[in-house]
């Protein structure tokens, strides 16, 4: 008797051949994910040099199914981009997503990360707090940007 859930990897993203899958993706996944021109493929390519192994996908078959980007600049680390395509969901995907994420900024000596998630995206928020994250509402958000 074998399983009929298909079998997932978490594997590297792979630059620039993911690419074009990964950024379907993140237009497809619902309101949850915000592109901007960080996520062109001149600007991916600055954070695979910076962090290589810190882009990382899931994938059945041929296909990308989920993506979580991590960055450490050598004190806090971040994610970006937690994924999964909609009829991937509530299967474990983006826990283990994150999970080898954490794994990987332990790796470099990372102790504390943080992310950013819209106030009108209910379900990511229940994901997080439902994992041990915190609501950090004693900080404001601020961006500038330099373009």
């Amino acid at each position: 008797m074998g399983s009929t859930e298909p079998k997932i990897l978490i594997r590297p993203f792979q630059f620039p051949e993911d690419y074009d899958e990964v950024y379907a993706l993140w237009e497809n996944v619902g309101d949850g994910i915000h592109l901007r021109v960080s996520d062109e493929l001149d600007e991916i390519r600055k954070k695979i040099d910076r962090d290589p192994n810190l882009f990382l996908v899931a994938q059945t078959g041929n296909v990308i199914i989920g993506t979580v980007l991590g960055g450490f600049d050598g004190r806090r680390g971040m994610m970006y981009h937690l994924a999964v395509l909609p009829a991937y969901r509530r299967k474990g995907i983006a826990s283990r997503l994150v999970h080898a994420l954490e794994e990987k900024l332990k790796e470099k000596g990372c102790i504390r990360y943080y992310l950013l998630v819209t106030k009108d995206n209910q379900e990511a928020i229940n994901f997080y707090k439902k994992r041990g994250w915190e609501n950090m509402d004693d900080l404001y958000p601020f961006a500038k940007s330099l373009l």
